[in-house]
């Protein structure tokens, strides 16, 4: 061979090479809140599908699978849709995952079909966000799959007048809608329900409105970070707990990274939810060290990162379906009625919902060894998301 034929030869074995290993890269977007207020959660997403790669590895069948992320840092739907359209068509990615709040979810639903990107959320929990594109499922919750166990809770503990109080989006409505037609089913009285904005952190004039009505239980939804902190500070501080006024929440409002700084003040609170770091089991211990071991300090992990978690193991799922192919319908299916053990407990996807079936555990804040924590002491099992699902 001359010369130029041995470097054409050589372009061309670089070129063949070069081909596969990109196509063999299979990628998912990630828009989550990687900073500002609510940065701790977008950490959880990293670090949960960080522990899940660590535990089973990068690559699908000799596909490597390559997580980008994208900053959202808080309640932006033009910026949320902006970010999916760059990740589908710059990034070229296969997947979507992420969406803290429901809004930013709902705009990153409108470019899916087009953009033939299946989308696994990790976080949003309006019920109505699967039944936007057959292409989104989710491994988080549902206002309704934590509030109806919430309602059972306080008719079960003899609650007869409750105010409700939720912030005033989507999953807060959800919520609201929950609870008062549980408890109303089963006896209860709603005094009052209250809508508070997502942004608002001076709760002193909602407590004086809840003494007003003589209720003897509050029912509380806001979304995890600052305005949790606050409000339960303010339920507190205003005499409320003092007057034994019972405060049932979801799980959002007695996360495990803000009970240090509730203080002792927080032990006796209930709440429904469908994950606590002291949850024990196998499962639960071995995604902790593998969190540790991509960081994660203790007080820091909370339920973001085991949706994450779980939502790699489906993305991986769907990535084997398709052998790392952009059959995005093929990949919704492959993950319709997975079961498997997460980190929270048994799970499954809704084959019709596309949504997780999870327990739910009543939980009373307690201390153990000294820290606070949520103390299931109850499971209501294999909760469908009432809002929505047609199974049983």
């Amino acid at each position: 061979m001359t010369p130029r034929s041995l470097l054409l030869a050589a372009a061309a074995a670089i070129s063949l090479l070069a081909g596969p290993a990109f196509a063999d890269t299979v990628k998912v977007g990630v828009i989550g809140p990687f900073s500002g207020p609510f940065g701790l959660f977008g950490k959880n997403f990293k670090q949960g599908i960080e522990a899940f790669q660590a535990k089973n590895g990068k690559a699908v069948k000799g596909h490597e699978v390559e997580f980008v992320y994208r900053d959202l840092e808080g309640v932006d739907p033009a910026k949320a849709k902006a970010l999916a359209q760059e990740l589908i068509v710059k990034e070229r990615v296969q997947y979507l995952a992420g969406a803290y709040f429901t809004p930013d979810a709902l705009a990153i639903a409108t470019v899916l079909d087009q953009g033939k990107v299946p989308f696994v959320v990790l976080n949003a929990a309006t019920s109505v966000i699967t039944e936007k594109s057959p292409l989104i499922a989710r491994t988080s919750f549902t206002m309704w799959q934590n509030t109806v166990p919430a309602a059972q809770v306080a008719l079960e503990k003899g609650v007869k007048k409750v105010v409700i109080a939720v912030s005033d989006y989507g999953p807060g409505l959800d919520a609201e809608a929950a609870f008062k037609k549980t408890f109303e089913a089963g006896g209860g009285q709603v005094v009052d329900a209250i809508r508070m904005p997502i942004r608002t952190t001076d709760f002193g004039p909602i407590m004086g409105r809840v003494k007003e009505t003589g209720a003897d239980a509050v029912f509380a939804f806001l979304p995890s970070g600052p305005p949790t902190l606050a409000f339960v500070k303010a339920f507190i501080d205003n005499g409320l707990k003092a007057a034994n006024v019972k405060l049932i929440t979801t799980g959002d409002v007695t996360a495990e990274n803000d009970l240090p700084a509730i203080g002792d003040a927080a032990l006796g609170i209930i709440s429904t939810y469908h994950y606590a770091v002291s949850h024990d089991s196998a499962a639960n211990r071995d995604f902790l060290a593998a969190m540790k071991g991509v960081g994660a300090k203790d007080g820091e992990i909370v339920m973001a990162s085991v949706a994450a978690y779980d939502g790699a193991r489906m993305i991986y799922r769907m990535i084997e379906a398709t052998d790392g192919k952009q059959e995005p319908q093929k990949a919704i299916d492959a993950i319709k009625g997975f079961a498997w053990e997460s980190p929270r407990g048994p799970v499954s996807i809704d084959p019709k919902t596309r949504h997780i079936r999870q327990n739910v555990y009543e939980r009373v804040v307690d201390k153990k060894d000294g820290i606070l924590i949520n103390r299931e002491v109850k499971t209501f099992a294999d909760q469908p998301d009432t809002g929505l699902s047609p199974t049983p």
